[in-house]
Order: structure tokens, then C-alpha cells, then sequence
């Protein structure tokens, strides 16, 4: 099987993530799509005490994926040793299953700082990457390497970062959150 590696901290995961998701396994990219939700991005290690726990993050990403055809959520960056570098996850992926064909799924804003990655040309070699749009990130196709599509998703103007500040101050901005993530959100006092 064809399987989309979306990671990331989902902190909180929201309706851009499984809408885009869903999109991608309904095109036929990917046969499934699992969103491995990531105990530490190296890149963001500077917003570590703004990052719910582990188990809250995953447990939401769980109740935001229940009933999307094709969409998973894994731990499977939670067994590795921390920082949690692509190049090392994706090569454990294919160790744990060899059957599976991984292909890398990034947002146009992790393209742009894709030569800052760990190994990058390492994963440009050995894997495809999806690339779907982002607002206000421009991308010239014509530059692209040959592993590296560029995928037709609808955009989504909503970020985890806009949805916990919205949280600390008062408001929920439901109409991007799962309402049982929201409740979750709520009921564990996440983001205040």
C-alpha cells in the first residue's frame, strides 16, 4: 500500500488538518494517510511550553479522525528517540513495514524551509513528497525535483496557533474544531 506520512504537533489538530487529509486519500494519492502525531518537531523546540502533553494531542487527533475513510493516527514517532528527525522516522517506517510504499505530506511553508530539514536531500532521494498549498506561500513548480508533487487541496486559512490563542482568550473558534475535540479541549482545560 501507498501510505501519506503526515506529521506534525497537532496542537490542537483541527478541521484543516482531517479536511486535507481526507482530500488527499479521496484523490487516490495515497491509499491511506496517517497523521503521526510527533512528540517534538527540532524545528519548533523553541514553543515547547505552548504544546499540550503527548496524550492530549494524540487523543484528539484520535477523536478528529474517527469515522474519516482512510485517515489513521500513529504514535509511531513516540517510540523513537527524541529529536524526531523525518529522514529517521520514515527509514523506522519502512523497517516496521517493509509492504508499505511511505510518501512524505508537507505543507507549502514546510517546503519553503525544507533545506533547513535534517538530511533533506536524503528524503528528496528515497521518498515522493506531496506538497499541498498554503496561503501565502508561493511555489514555483517548474523548480521542483521529480519525487516532488505538488497536490490540488483546498485551502484552508487556520492554523493550531490562531486556534490556542483564540482558546486563552475566551473563544473556541468552533467552526475549525472537531466539537468533540473542542469538548476535549474544554473539559481538560488545554491552552489557558
Amino acid at each position: 500500500m501507498r501510505i501519506g506520512i503526515y506529521g506534525g504537533s497537532f496542537n490542537p489538530i483541527h478541521k484543516g488538518h482531517t479536511q486535507l487529509a481526507a482530500s488527499i486519500v479521496a484523490q487516490g494519492l495515497v491509499d491511506e494517510l496517517w497523521l503521526l502525531v510527533s512528540p517534538l518537531n527540532p524545528l519548533k523546540s523553541g514553543e515547547v511550553s505552548n504544546i499540550a502533553e503527548y496524550e492530549h494531542r494524540l487523543k484528539m487527533a484520535e477523536l478528529a479522525t474517527e469515522g474519516i475513510e482512510g485517515v489513521n493516527v500513529s504514535d509511531f514517532e513516540r517510540h523513537l528517540p527524541l529529536p524526531s528527525y523525518t529522514i529517521n522516522t520514515l527509514g523506522e517506517l519502512q523497517k516496521a513495514y517493509p509492504e508499505h510504499e511511505f510518501v512524505l505530506v508537507i505543507g507549502a511553508d514546510n517546503w519553503e524551509r525544507f533545506p533547513r530539514w535534517y538530511h533533506a536531500d536524503e528524503i528528496i532521494e528515497k521518498y515522493h513528497i506531496l506538497i499541498y498549498r498554503r496561503p501565502g506561500c508561493e511555489l514555483d513548480e517548474t523548480a521542483l525535483p521529480a519525487s516532488v508533487q505538488v497536490v490540488d487541496t483546498p485551502l484552508y486559512d487556520v492554523s493550531s496557533t490562531k486556534i490556542r490563542e483564540s482558546v486563552k482568550k475566551g473563544r473556541m473558534m468552533r467552526r475549525w474544531l472537531d466539537e468533540k475535540v473542542a469538548r476535549y479541549i474544554k473539559r481538560h482545560h488545554l491552552y489557558l
